[in-house]
């Protein structure tokens, strides 16, 4: 029973963080109409990441991988608003995985689309966040293949995040399982997908290497303002 209600806690915050402003979440690729979760639109082409991400998988991962969350979690909230209406409390509860689950795919890869930016456009951290990163880490680089571990020590799928403590805004690396999003104490700065789905058809095994290609592509800008929040 205490398991059932901590997803279903979980479900609710994840569902409150979609609608949250970006001011607070830095979330503003995050988009609903009418109340239905939207696909965001890239701003940039999709083979503008390459050679660190190919068109293709940009293509399929945003067009059909994200679409397929948004779908669903449409769907969920649907037959949520069914089981509110009818008072069916034990419906509610057998819906709370698969809000969490598409929820959250749609909460993580709306930010993840803001965090990237063509190698052309590439600026490393400045500002308050560089200096904090220098200060945790000791360099950009360290921050680095310390995020590039906890990454690599992933089993199965989930995401790496860069966070920032709301309560001491200090900075740490988390890692999440499956699509399970940021929520509660911490405010997502940076995070890097790492489902095959993000890297297979061009890495297949190597994931190594697109953990480390994938850096030549982050729009520190964004981390910038999310941090700033």
């Amino acid at each position: 029973m205490a398991s059932t209600l901590l997803k279903t806690s979980t479900a609710r915050t994840a569902l409150k963080a979609i609608g949250s402003s970006s001011t607070r979440a830095g979330m503003s690729g995050i988009t609903f109409t009418r109340g239905k979760a939207t696909l965001p639109d890239l701003p940039y082409d999709y083979g503008a990441l390459e050679p660190a991400i190919s068109g293709k998988i940009m293509e399929i991962h945003h067009n059909n991988h994200h679409q397929t969350y948004v779908t669903n979690l449409n769907t969920a909230l649907d037959k949520l608003e069914d089981a509110k209406g009818a008072s069916h409390i034990q419906a509610q509860i057998a819906l709370q995985p698969a809000l969490n689950f598409n929820g959250g795919g749609h909460i993580n890869h709306s930010l993840f689309w803001e965090n990237l930016t063509p190698k052309s456009s590439y600026e490393p951290p400045s500002g308050a966040l560089g200096k904090e990163i220098d200060s945790t880490y000791g360099s950009l680089e360290n921050m680095q293949s310390r995020f590039n571990t906890a990454l690599a020590s992933i089993q199965g799928s989930g995401w790496a995040w860069l966070v920032k403590d709301k309560e001491t805004n200090e900075l740490a690396i988390k890692t999440y399982a499956n699509q399970d999003p940021v929520i509660g104490q911490y405010i997502p700065i940076l995070g890097i997908d790492a489902w095959e789905h993000a890297y297979y058809l061009q890495y297949q095994n190597r994931k190594v290497e697109y953990f480390k290609a994938i850096w030549q592509v982050i729009n520190w800008k964004t981390a910038e303002k999310r941090f700033a929040a």
